[in-house]
């Protein structure tokens, strides 16, 4: 059997085409599932998808009617797939439930010292050999407060780096995490943790109830000169709010490896076509503000992991056995 594996960087083909190997072939492409490109995976049983495929249901009928059977999706999160479609099409859906969580956690402290020395401005003086450090002035993070939103496996990474650097940790999640206790983690309400932290990094997944639970009156909440990373979820900040507080002149610095509206812009070259998102054009202009391409998990050992995740989702469909990783089971025959 051939699988369809669509999204595919240049730096993971290989990787997917080794991991497959003896197994089954394998075709890799770098455009991203949508309603137009669908179509190519007419006459593919089994299909792979990254974060940032669209499959709703006009894409999922499109699949299921070219004969499409099982999706398994390179990635923890799968907001991006209706579910419910998919199981009333008789579609079965994979996902990897399980990556280094150092790869983000590392990640989300990267776009945080980056926002609190002014790394990126920097470097570009440096580049036209201004060596000046007016406007470059940082902080210790020894002493300070981290606030972390989510405290599941990334979260308490997170946590862990802090714990290093010396900073007070205050936690917020549904239930609490004894390892993050150990640390001298203070599990308080989340308005609480974003009135005193300095560092806020977020770590929850994309659901409803946490849909913009950065919103204005959060944003408003926090400290003038706090720290923000988002390295999770783009739906988790409301983007439009975060600009007015940016044009206020508020925050030290924020950290963003996603955006709400990146389905169709991250991953792909913008760089001639233009972007015609006026909010992420003016958010990547304040200087306090750095922007990444969704690239937190991007490492050797993560993208491993997540590939090898697949391989072994599309063998147990193959075998007709149910894995943890799965969300939608095979519809019975």
């Amino acid at each position: 059997m051939e699988i369809l594996a669509f999204g595919v960087q240049a730096d993971e083909k290989p990787m997917i085409e080794k991991a497959f190997a003896g197994h089954h072939d394998v075709r890799c492409l770098d455009v991203f599932l949508t309603e137009d490109t669908a179509p190519i995976a007419a006459g593919y049983e089994v299909i792979s998808t990254s974060v940032n495929a669209i499959l709703d249901h006009r894409v999922l009928q499109t699949l299921a009617a070219g004969g499409t059977q099982m999706i398994a999706q390179r990635s923890t999160g799968f907001n991006n797939i209706d579910l419910e479609v998919a199981e009333r099409l008789g579609l079965t859906v994979a996902r990897v439930s399980y990556y280094s969580p150092y790869s983000v956690a590392e990640f989300a402290w990267t776009l945080a010292m980056a926002v609190n020395r002014r790394i990126v401005r920097a470097s570009n003086r440096t580049r036209d050999f201004d060596f000046r450090l007016d406007g470059l002035m940082g902080r210790d993070m020894r002493g300070r407060t981290a606030g972390v939103l989510g405290t599941g496996k990334i979260g308490e990474a997170f946590a862990r780096i802090a714990h290093g650097f010396g900073m007070r940790l205050l936690g917020w999640d549904v239930a609490e995490n004894p390892a993050c206790v150990e640390l001298g983690m203070e599990y308080v309400e989340k308005d609480r943790l974003l009135a005193e932290a300095d560092l806020v990094s977020l770590h929850v997944p994309l659901l409803p109830a946490t849909q913009h639970i950065i919103d204005a009156s959060a944003l408003v909440a926090m400290k003038d000169d706090a720290i923000l990373v988002n390295s999770s979820r783009g739906g988790l900040v409301d983007t439009d709010a975060l600009v007015a507080e940016l044009r206020a002149g508020r925050f030290t610095g924020v950290g963003l490896d996603v955006y709400e509206a990146e389905a169709g812009l991250f991953f792909l070259d913008k760089s001639l076509a233009g972007v015609e998102d006026d909010t992420l054009a003016r958010l990547v202009t304040f200087p306090n503000v750095v922007v990444t391409s969704h690239q937190a998990y991007y490492t050797a050992d993560a993208v491993g992991q997540i590939i090898d995740t697949t391989v072994q989702n599309v063998l147990d469909y193959v075998r007709g056995e149910r894995g943890e990783n799965v969300l939608v089971p095979r519809a019975a025959s």
